[in-house]
């Protein structure tokens, strides 16, 4: 699907699209915390699921990190992406797809 350019437009155009029971893998913390609301299976690619339980703490803490970098603080990132991280990724992803089956 092409959509119109500009900031968070694709992002709100899968927000507006998503329903109960869809899955989707991002990394965009933002993004995750209005799907998941909505009853859609979020994971990252390291192979977290967002919860309702977890994501306004996860949102806060981006948030927190946004803040630190743009005022000039240094605070790293992502430790490199190996096959641990793409073994969980796999295990968590078969999980929810697996949940979402036997939902529907």
């Amino acid at each position: 699907m092409r959509v119109e350019g500009g900031p968070d437009v694709a992002d709100q155009y899968i927000v507006d699209h998503a329903v109960a029971g869809d899955v989707a893998v991002t990394a965009d913390i933002p993004l995750a915390a209005l799907l998941v609301p909505r009853g859609v299976a979020v994971i990252d690619p390291r192979g977290e699921e967002y919860t309702a339980e977890i994501i306004g703490e996860r949102l806060s803490v981006r948030n927190f990190m946004d803040g630190l970098r743009g005022s000039g603080v240094e605070t790293g990132g992502h430790a490199a992406y190996g096959s641990r991280e793409k073994q969980a990724f796999a295990n968590t992803l078969d999980r929810v797809l697996m949940r979402a089956l036997r939902r529907r």
